[in-house]
């Protein structure tokens, strides 16, 4: 079963934020091989700001196997103020245990639930996203309300595109999120 924990990077502990940073270097930027900046095997970059906010997953020992970073636009922006940014979305398969495929989808869908939820929570009312196509898939697969902002691009040679995430009923239902914002958890 995955563990859940969001907050900035004052609210998370300093080895939880290094760890995500050395998380995310694994992922995007060794098995993905996205030129991203790069420090001493982490990843960070200028939006990991202040008020940035992370969603973090663990599995039972407290690796980090999944994570999604959310960008409040409240500040001066060109979209309205309750449309938060997602970048980062990863998760792997926890190293401790192995998964069926239904246990590595339904822990995807616990940590978008979680995203959204959190994303809530803060006043969010929608996201965008700038993700590779099969992202947009799995979004879609899961029921997610979402709908494209522009044709794909190819960046790197690989397909990518903008879309909106809407967190309305029809996201929350698909995610099992419940008008309290709590999470069925799978288990």
């Amino acid at each position: 079963m995955l563990q859940m924990i969001s907050g900035t990077r004052k609210q998370l502990r300093a080895e939880v934020e290094t760890s995500l940073a050395q998380y995310r270097h694994r992922i995007f930027i060794q098995e993905l091989g996205w030129p991203l900046p790069t420090e001493n095997g982490l990843e960070r970059d200028s939006f990991d700001r202040q008020d940035t906010i992370y969603v973090v997953a663990s599995d039972t020992s407290g690796e980090i196997c999944g994570c999604g970073r959310l960008l409040p636009t409240t500040k001066p922006y060109l979209l309205s103020e309750d449309v938060w940014e997602l970048s980062r979305f990863a998760i792997s398969t926890p190293s401790d245990i192995r998964l069926s495929s239904a246990e590595a989808w339904q822990n995807t869908c616990f940590l978008m639930a979680n995203i959204v939820s959190v994303a809530a929570s803060h006043g969010a009312t929608r996201l965008i996203a700038f993700s590779a196509i099969g992202n947009e898939r799995l979004l879609r697969r899961m029921g997610v309300n979402i709908h494209r902002v522009s044709t794909p691009q190819f960046i790197d040679g690989k397909p990518v595109l903008a879309f909106w995430i809407e967190i309305d009923d029809l996201t929350r239902s698909a995610l099992g999120i419940n008008a309290a914002r709590e999470i069925k958890n799978p288990s």
